[in-house]
């Protein structure tokens, strides 16, 4: 199964970790992580908070793929220029790892790859992990302050 997984990944946390295990797990021929461009990620952020550059961002996902890759498994860091990207696009993917927040734009997806003339694909819903407080890990909270990468409470 050819596996994608997409997002900011800026900070990178343990939740976004829980999301690249599942595509390295799922993914037996093949990993594609989609990274927003750095427009995109600016674009798409709720607040204006810096996000690091596509570059580092980059460099993060590929340390955190290679610690957490127990199966060898062939994965390409793609830039993504618009929301649905690769997963609308690509024909090899055959599953995309999502969370339960973005479990629903599956649909979406797959009508636009219906429209193309492609199967749709599967989804691999990857749990919240969940910070010290019992919410979860986001970066929007590590940026504020509130939590580390790994859920421990700051404040």
């Amino acid at each position: 199964m050819h596996v994608a997984v997409a997002g900011t990944f800026g900070p990178l946390h343990d939740g976004h970790r829980t999301l690249f295990e599942h595509a390295l797990r799922f993914g037996t021929d093949g990993v594609v992580v989609g990274l927003t461009s750095d427009d995109m990620a600016r674009e798409t952020r709720q607040q204006s908070r810096e996000v690091l550059s596509f570059d580092d961002r980059v460099r993060g996902v590929t340390d955190a793929v290679a610690d957490l890759d127990e199966w060898n498994r062939d994965v390409d860091v793609h830039e993504l220029s618009s929301e649905y990207d690769i997963a609308e696009d690509d024909p090899s993917i055959d599953a995309l790892v999502v969370s339960p927040e973005t479990a629903p734009e599956l649909e979406q997806v797959n009508d636009r790859r219906r429209e193309r003339g492609l199967e749709p694909i599967s989804g691999i819903v990857a749990p919240y992990v969940l910070a010290d407080d019992g919410d979860r890990i986001s970066s929007t909270r590590i940026v504020a302050g509130e939590i580390d990468e790994h859920g421990t409470i700051l404040e």
